[in-house]
Order: C-alpha cells, then sequence, then structure tokens
C-alpha cells in the first residue's frame, strides 16, 4: 500500500533531476535518432512504398518509431535508475528507510515511464513536421503510449535488479528488446509477410503493442485492438508479479 508520498516523490524527483542534468543524453540524442530513423526509412522505402493499407508510408512508420523510442527507452532508463544504487551500494539505505517495496517501484518506474512519454510526445510532434498526421483515437493513442511505458519500465527495472555488471544491462536491449522491435511491424505490416511468417510473427509480443497503438492512429491494425490490450495486460501483470518475487525473496537485493 502507497502511505509515504514524500519518499516517492523523493525517488521521483531525484531520478527526473537526472534528466535534466543530462539533457543532451536523455532527450536530444534519442530524439534527433528517431528522427534520422524517420527522414532516411521515410524517403529511401518511402519512395517505392506509396501507402499500406490505405495509409502513406512516411505517416504509416511514425506509431513503430514511436514505439521503438518508448521501449528502448523505458528498459534503458527503469533499469539504469535501479541498478546505479546497487553498484554504489546506495539501495541499502532505500532498503532500510522507511519507504514500502511498493513506493521504491513506483518512484523509480514512474520516474522512467515519464521519460519515455515525454520522449514518445516529443518524437509525435516531430513527426507532425514532416508528414501530416490524423490521430483517430487520442484517448486510446495516450492509453497505449502510458500502458507501454509503463509495461517495458517495470521490465526494465527488473533488468537492473538482475544485472551483475554494465554489460548484462544492455544485454536484453540490445539482444531482445531492439530485434524484436525492428521483427514487430514497426516499417511494415505483417499482412506483407508471406503466410507461414505472418503466424511466426504473431509470437513476437511486441507485434500486439505496436499493432494496437497504430490502430488509434490510423484505425489499421495487424490483430485486434482488443487482442493487443488483452497482450500489453498481461504482459503488466506478469512483469509486476515478477517485481514482487524479487521483493519477497531478496533477489539481487540481500547480501
Amino acid at each position: 500500500m502507497i502511505t509515504n508520498f514524500r519518499a516517492v516523490q523523493a525517488i521521483y524527483v531525484f531520478e527526473m533531476s537526472r534528466t535534466g542534468r543530462t539533457l543532451l543524453q536523455s532527450i536530444v540524442s534519442p530524439v534527433l535518432s528517431t528522427s534520422l530513423y524517420f527522414v532516411v526509412f521515410g524517403a529511401a522505402i518511402g519512395s517505392r512504398i506509396s501507402e499500406i493499407d490505405g495509409v502513406p508510408y512516411g505517416a504509416f512508420i511514425v506509431p513503430g518509431l514511436i514505439m521503438l523510442l518508448l521501449l528502448t527507452q523505458s528498459v534503458a532508463n527503469a533499469s539504469f535508475g535501479i541498478y546505479f544504487p546497487r553498484f554504489t551500494g546506495t539501495i541499502y539505505e532505500i532498503l532500510s528507510a522507511p519507504v514500502s517495496y511498493g513506493e521504491i517501484v513506483l518512484g523509480y518506474v514512474g520516474a522512467a515511464a515519464t521519460k519515455s512519454i515525454i520522449l514518445g510526445l516529443i518524437v509525435l510532434a516531430t513527426a507532425g513536421l514532416f508528414v501530416p498526421l490524423q490521430i483517430a483515437h487520442p484517448v486510446w493513442m495516450l492509453v497505449f503510449l502510458v500502458l507501454t511505458a509503463v509495461t517495458f519500465s517495470l521490465l526494465g527495472f527488473i533488468i537492473g535488479i538482475w544485472a551483475d555488471g554494465f554489460e548484462k544491462l544492455q544485454l536484453v536491449p540490445l539482444l531482445v528488446i531492439t530485434p524484436l522491435t525492428f521483427l514487430g511491424g514497426t516499417f511494415y505490416s505483417i499482412s506483407v509477410l508471406p503466410p507461414a511468417w505472418q503466424t511466426v510473427a504473431l509470437f513476437n509480443p511486441v507485434v500486439y503493442l505496436i499493432s494496437g497503438f497504430r490502430w488509434a492512429f490510423f484505425e489499421t491494425a495487424d490483430v485486434h485492438v482488443g487482442v493487443s490490450l488483452a497482450m500489453t495486460l498481461v504482459f503488466l501483470g506478469a512483469c509486476l508479479a515478477t517485481i514482487a518475487w524479487i521483493f519477497r525473496t531478496g533477489y539481487r537485493l540481500k547480501a
């Protein structure tokens, strides 16, 4: 139960202030790299593919690029946020303070999710400078944006506790998250794949995230929006259950 809101605020403000101190790395760099993806893929492939499902290709890839940024930054921010106190030993001060596990998670994950949402909205505004965008369901767009940011911030929190070195901290984002995102329909619809590969693609959980988010923009999706929402909630529940187990057993937290 969350009762110590001052503790949550202290953790949240401290993590958010780190973004202000590293503005170039935290905000400018990811936005610039995502914009370059948009320019390169939109210009190179967009000249050969005019539309997908009735949507201009330049606009079609915007939800996928936002989701790519959201997933990678949520994991990176949350994993580093909890790993650094473990690395320096200050995590034991937090664990010994009158702060519940839920309050610790809320502070770290809330800050990581907030950073990712801000980045996503900045990229969305930037994309509007290049292509005309329409958002058919703005409320659902925000729902998927927030749910995805929170879910993958929870995943990043788990990775930050699991990792025992900076190399492992980068292992899952580089070898798992990024490839799954590129293969999850960021730059294409899985309907253009051969039937056998469409079936394989449905085992990629990122497909459901991108599909639901894209539906909120253009009302076109690779899978039903209800399935996308359900898969997101299932993944969210799995991350919460894993974090509850970590704090209950003291995994990688207790010497």
